[in-house]
């Protein structure tokens, strides 16, 4: 159950790997993936839960190459159609004992295709057309047919796939996945096409993965069979495959049903049911099929993992031009917010007629020290409403994180769009526009953050001495004088060079302190800025997560480590099995 319990992991970990970036072997990591998925449902959880089940034997090969006809001339009769209107197999028959049935009528291997009982009916014993799949514009490669046939032996069944070089993409997919989930290959040739490309590509596979084959040469001239034998045995050696059985199959006449004579296939069907036979026999082409999937599977897991690194490594710098960006944006608006750059223009002005710009400012030409005074005189007198520069510093502020917000979508989106790991998840999505209703978000923010500063001015002046002073100035207008001592890094300047903004910043200081001291005013100011801060970074991480988003299925380090540690952990699976 351990090896289970891993083998499960492996194959849920892979189906949740995703590898979304576009770089270099990213498709080849992919369809590993999705392969090796596939192979896992197919061939190596239902082998490992079952190892004495029949063995799958699996007729694959090339169009035209006879593998209907020789299925056929196994069992005796026909039992499949063949034909000159190619793709011929579509949908895959499945011949099998009938003592074998339940291994193999629920979903224990191939569990993503139908089952389809099929019987053979008519005059002349062939399955119907519509159950074989004879028709062109059939679409049946979602199932496969079980036939039941007492010619096959216990202990082994017989499928016969599409051909491995169709020209339906379907059904060689199909074939390749059939081929995947096999025990046993009986891989069928011709005399004048065992050379060719194709067989030899899904050969090397075979010897990759240590399958047992059986390669049936057809349709050999009479007086050559040797010759084209040795050849094709000579070839076999020099792939790795030279404990391949060879069995050749003359060019005879087909009798009225098609059909090959049997003593044409007599030699095939005697290994077969030999092998059938003997369980040991059996055990030993399962368990070597078996480790050989296993070392294969290890193998890609390793490659995999590689590919995993390398989208991590991709994804974090995808992320780390997002979070430069944002960053430099946030630095921005505090920057902007202190520099005493929104102590102008309309805040200034009204800031300037709530505290009494005359008076206050002819003050600054005498000396700052005057001024405490004046503040006293301020108290007993009656200040203009406070919402007008609270309304003005709420636009102005508005603005500045709106424009910094802007500014780091565009900064991200266009080093994106210049990266090639980037640019397909960019797309064309217009990343650089902000989300839908931010500037609204950042409005209800400000104002937020003007009642933190509310609720900070109402805590610090909890006792009575200070309550008194700030009733006659109020919450609110104390808090303004906070914002406009936040908004200027000037604040506390002394002398006659203050400029404007910096003068603004010193009678908003010199309110606070005349109701709270100054080092409470210190504190105030810190909280203040915090509490800014704080807002604004909630505020850019809603746009940044835009793009972070994006990179939420980027396998991770830790992922690639996982796929490692399980590779080694398969790789000692298939040392027991006898890889």
């Amino acid at each position: 159950m351990e090896a289970i319990s891993l083998l499960t992991d492996v194959r849920d970990d892979l189906a949740g790997s995703k590898l979304p970036l576009e770089i270099a072997g990213a498709p080849l990591a992919r369809e590993h993936a999705r392969s090796a998925v596939e192979q896992l449902d197919d061939y190596i959880l239902p082998r490992y839960r079952s190892l004495d089940a029949p063995l799958l034997a699996v007729v694959g090969g090339s169009t035209g190459a006879g593998k209907s006809t020789l299925v056929n001339a196994i069992v005796g009769h026909p039992v499949t159609r063949a034909g000159a209107i190619r793709p011929t197999t579509r949908q895959p028959i499945l011949l099998h004992h009938e003592l074998d049935r339940a291994w193999l009528e629920n979903d224990r291997i191939l569990p993503g295709l139908r089952r389809i009982t099929g019987s053979v009916v008519g005059e002349d014993q062939r399955i119907p057309a519509s159950l074989a799949g004879a028709t062109p514009d059939a679409s049946v490669t979602d199932s496969i047919i079980l036939l039941q046939d007492e010619a096959v032996p216990r202990g082994i069944a017989i499928l016969d796939a599409p051909d491995v070089d169709s020209i339906s993409d379907e059904n060689r997919r199909l074939a390749g996945q059939l081929l995947a989930a096999a025990d046993l290959w009986i891989f069928v040739t011709t005399a004048n096409r065992y050379a060719d490309a194709v067989p030899w590509k899904l050969l090397a596979e075979a010897a990759e993965r240590n399958v047992t084959v059986a390669v049936v040469l057809d349709r050999v001239p009479l007086g050559v069979e040797d010759e084209v034998a040795n050849d094709l045995r000579g070839m076999l050696q020099r792939g790795g495959l030279g404990e391949t059985e060879i069995f050749v199959v003359p060019e005879l006449d087909l009798d009225e049903l098609d059909m090959l004579p049997a003593i044409a296939v007599a030699p095939l069907k005697a290994w077969l049911t030999t092998l059938a036979a003997n369980s040991d026999s059996r055990a030993a082409v399962a368990r070597q099929t078996l480790a050989g999937v296993l070392a294969q599977l290890a193998d890609r897991g390793d490659s995999i993992a590689i590919a995993m690194g390398e989208q991590d490594a991709n994804g974090k710098r995808l992320a780390g031009y997002a979070e430069e960006a944002f960053a430099q944006a946030h630095d921005g608006i505090l920057a902007t917010v202190q520099d005493g750059t929104l102590l102008r223009g309309e805040v200034l002005a009204r800031w300037q007629d709530f505290v009494g710009t005359g008076e206050f400012f002819r003050s600054l030409e005498t000396g700052i020290g005057r001024l405490r005074d004046r503040i006293g005189a301020f108290f007993t007198g009656k200040p203009k409403p406070a919402t007008h520069v609270e309304a003005a510093i709420e636009s102005g502020l508005h603005a500045v994180v709106v424009d910094q917000a802007a500014k780091a979508s565009e900064a991200t989106e266009e080093r994106w769009r210049a990266d090639p790991a980037g640019q397909a998840l960019a797309g064309a999505t217009d990343l650089g526009t902000l989300s839908d209703g931010f500037s609204d978000r950042v409005a209800t923010h400000v104002r937020a953050w003007q009642g933190d500063l509310m609720d900070i001015i109402r805590t610090e002046g909890a006792n009575k001495r200070m309550t008194a002073r700030m009733v006659s100035f109020g919450v609110n207008g104390v808090a303004v004088a906070l914002m406009v001592v936040v908004f200027a890094s000037t604040a506390g300047l002394t002398g006659l060079e203050v400029g404007i903004a910096g003068g603004s910043a010193v009678v908003g200081q010199k309110l606070l302190e005349a109701i709270f001291g100054e080092d409470a005013v210190r504190r105030l100011t810190k909280r203040a800025k915090d509490s800014l801060a704080i807002r604004c970074n909630d505020l850019l991480e809603m746009e940044k997560n835009r793009f972070l988003d994006l990179l939420a299925t980027v396998p991770t380090e830790q992922d690639a480590n996982r796929m490692k540690q399980e590779s080694a952990a398969i790789r000692r699976l298939a040392r027991e099995q006898g890889a």
